[in-house]
């Protein structure tokens, strides 16, 4: 979860700059999905480990009111100095203690989120929150990244970020299991909700520079905790990893523009009731 990895300002900005973001096309795939489920008009989301606000202001075109919410000070501040939506605001919690009421809440999301939560806690509290036929989201991406560039081998480029991934894996909290997906599988198999959907190999392609993609996997919870046990080793790990990257690009600077390519998986629920008229 974003905001439990950078607590300090300068981490919190620089983890907003290099994050890949849910597509409109994805969140599109969401919000049909609320419009089937409701049936009435979208009034409010709350968008839960929202970090710096990202994915959260993607929502607020289509619902009334939108509330991102984090534990994280840092993460949030960035939020607020990057909101321009007005009917978007942020408040400080934690995921399993939403301060909403009872059967308030159209759609809830966790995007990038949900596998630091307390799992249980989490979708117990999503179930108070929610409408009758309001719906809950879980979005996340898997480590099978890829990198483009023009007139380059992905091939060659991508066997880097795998040895990249595999050279991380040793310092992946237990927490999160030894892959992810399986979490989010185990949440749609156990939400009783008769109306479910789930997705994965939904690809998001973004164009930033190298360097972007470099800070983007620093980001990783992985890698942090590399850095805590070994900063010159984390350092080491990621000049080599760009270098050999540039040198099969056959480029000098690491602002050189890539396109990164970025799976998702995720569920759709909605809590079985009476629909609004």
């Amino acid at each position: 979860m974003a905001h439990r990895l950078f607590e300090g300002k300068a981490h919190a900005a620089s983890y907003w700059k290099y994050r890949v973001s849910p597509s409109d096309q994805l969140i599109q795939h969401v919000i049909t999905f609320v419009e089937k489920q409701k049936g009435g008009p979208l009034l409010l989301a709350v968008d839960v480990g929202c970090g710096s606000g990202q994915g959260t202001v993607l929502l607020a075109k289509h619902f009334a009111s939108v509330v991102g919410t984090d534990v994280s000070p840092a993460q949030l501040e960035v939020a607020l100095q990057r909101a321009r939506e007005p009917n978007v605001t942020y408040r400080q919690c934690v995921a399993e203690e939403l301060p909403f009421a009872d059967s308030s809440v159209d759609l809830i999301t966790a995007m990038s989120a949900y596998h630091w939560f307390d799992r249980r806690r989490f979708l117990d509290e999503a179930h108070r929150v929610l409408k009758p036929h309001g719906c809950l989201a879980l979005l996340n991406y898997t480590l099978d990244m890829e990198l483009d560039y023009p007139g380059c081998c992905p091939q060659s480029l991508n066997q880097v970020c795998k040895e990249f991934y595999e050279a991380l894996r040793p310092y992946r909290s237990p927490h999160l299991g030894p892959n992810s997906i399986d979490l989010y599988r185990e949440a749609y198999n156990s939400i009783p909700y008769a109306d479910k959907e789930w997705r994965e190999n939904v690809w998001v392609k973004t164009p930033m520079p190298l360097c972007g993609f470099m800070g983007f996997v620093e980001s990783f919870s992985s890698y942090q905790a590399l850095v805590r046990e070994d900063p010159q080793k984390a350092e080491k790990l990621s000049q080599d990893i760009c270098q050999r990257l540039m040198s099969i690009m056959k480029v000098t600077s690491a602002e050189t523009q890539v396109v990164v390519g970025v799976k998702y998986f995720y569920l759709l629920a909605s809590k079985d009731g009476p629909r609004d008229i």
